[in-house]
């Protein structure tokens, strides 16, 4: 099973931009589909974005759509998670998750299909 750790969390005032990594352990990274999730106080997880395996496709929440960009470094075993324009209500615990793909699966997974996660990272953005 893969492990994944964060990296990158902190604190930024709005407007400001952070960028998150994921590490993943293991020679399998690019039969990972990978996504990051996070999780507000007194919220429920939610699905921020995920990508395909190949990293030619993306999906986004929409309250994310042009201010978070994910990609992923298959040589590096990392995944990345840029935050632009960050807004109080980006602040929550951020995961990095994955799931095992058959190598001729494209789809992009949505938060039910996750099976790893990591320990998550904190961002707070300040108003």
């Amino acid at each position: 099973q893969v492990q994944l750790v964060e990296s990158g969390g902190g604190l930024v005032q709005a407007g400001g931009s952070l960028r998150l990594s994921c590490a993943a352990s293991g020679r399998t990274f690019s039969r990972y589909a990978m996504g990051w999730l996070r999780q507000a106080p007194g919220k429920e997880r939610e699905l921020v974005t995920s990508i395909n395996l190949s990293g030619g496709t993306r999906y986004y929440a929409d309250s994310v759509k042009g201010r978070f960009t994910i990609s992923r470094d298959n040589a590096k075993n990392t995944v990345y998670l840029q935050m632009n324009s960050l807004k109080p209500e980006d602040t929550a615990v951020y995961y990095c998750a994955a799931v095992f793909k058959d190598t001729r699966d494209y789809a992009v997974p949505l938060l039910a299909d996750f099976r790893s996660w990591g320990q998550g990272t904190q961002v707070t953005v300040s108003s």
